[in-house]
């Protein structure tokens, strides 16, 4: 049986000492960082519950005085900064305090034990909720929190479909068939598209969008003209060039996202097709770049900052004790016409 000084409270060097490793690795075993053993992550993981330990790192939070972990894979997104910017203004209004967390390692977070211990560490620093961002593979968070009675709301959620999960996104499927009827209005009859990860339910549903608007119309979906990657510009930059390489190249490309777009416009100007005369362009999202493209992009408005003012109320009204009126919020979205669309040119 591990042993602490009576009355005294465990502290991580005495996790270390039980189990004879460095302070460091300790660190890195409850942080679900992947290099170190899976042995001794358990043997780290069994000294923490033995010795009662909990981080000390919210020591300083007042306890009349709550806050929301918000926890992400890729900081650098400019969609993942306009969902933040929602979330700090609606915790600022709230008076809550906001704690930027990273999740354990993707090899670990689907181990029971790590997603357990981060759980106990988002307590022990005062956390009433925890608010993922597009975060993949969380059913091992989901799990832990929802068994720790701990709020868990996920924002377009990837790579799940948890019994438990509450989650707000943007009603994708609708947005991308607004995009798509647009494009077919303008007399675009090849389309193309290209997507995110099969694993991203937006993704999905604005492929569904995308197809629903070609079949209503009678337009025949060509699979040749169907793409799909990461949402980042080097996938428009590979697929448009592949596609506009063909012989019978579209005259219009959807992009599932405002960077899929943006490698969708590079390619065509390193190829010197001309945009929209020669080929419209589409994205999603509405981030601050799609007005600043050449040309302004024309792209489905989603309210970024509105998904992330949606989930901390999710997170407040559980927290609160209530069941939220829905476990998925789903925000409207617009098309906003600007300079990358134009009706096919003639003999295209």
């Amino acid at each position: 049986m591990i042993q602490k000084s009576k009355g005294q409270r465990a502290t991580l060097a005495d996790v270390a000492a039980a189990v004879g490793v460095s302070k460091a690795t300790a660190s890195k075993a409850l942080n679900g960082r992947g290099d170190i053993s899976d042995d001794t992550r358990e043997r780290v993981l069994a000294a923490v519950a033995d010795l009662g330990y909990r981080s000390t790192t919210g020591a300083g939070v007042p306890s009349d005085r709550h806050a929301l972990a918000v926890v992400f894979d890729i900081p650098a997104s400019p969609y993942i900064l306009g969902v933040l910017q929602g979330v700090m203004a609606a915790a600022t209004e709230g008076r809550i305090d906001l704690l930027a967390r990273l999740a354990p390692a993707r090899a670990a977070r689907t181990q029971r034990a790590v997603a357990r211990a981060w759980v106990a560490d988002q307590q022990a620093s005062g956390v009433v909720g925890i608010i993922g961002l597009t975060l993949s593979h969380p059913d091992g968070l989901i799990e832990a929190a929802s068994n720790a009675n701990l709020p868990f709301v996920i924002v377009d959620p990837v790579d799940t479909d948890h019994r438990r999960m509450v989650s707000v996104g943007s009603s994708n499927w609708a947005g991308a068939r607004t995009a798509a009827e647009h494009l077919i209005e303008l007399g675009h009859r090849r389309i193309g598209w290209i997507g995110g990860p099969d694993s991203s339910a937006a993704a999905r549903d604005r492929l569904y969008g995308y197809q629903a608007a070609l079949d209503a119309a009678g337009v025949g979906i060509d699979q040749s003209l169907i793409r799909a990657g990461q949402f980042d510009t080097p996938t428009g930059v590979h697929h448009a060039r592949d596609m506009l390489s063909s012989a019978a190249p579209p005259t219009a490309i959807m992009a599932a996202d405002d960077e899929i777009a943006v490698g969708i416009l590079t390619t065509a100007h390193e190829l010197g097709i001309r945009v929209p005369s020669e080929l419209s362009v589409t994205g999603f999202d509405d981030t601050p770049q799609a007005a600043w493209t050449t040309p302004p992009l024309t792209t489905v408005h989603q309210h970024l900052e509105g998904m992330g003012a949606m989930a901390v109320q999710t997170i407040l009204t559980m927290a609160g004790g209530r069941r939220p009126s829905s476990r998925h919020v789903e925000l409207a979205t617009s098309l906003m016409v600007r300079d990358s669309t134009a009706p096919p040119a003639a003999g295209r």
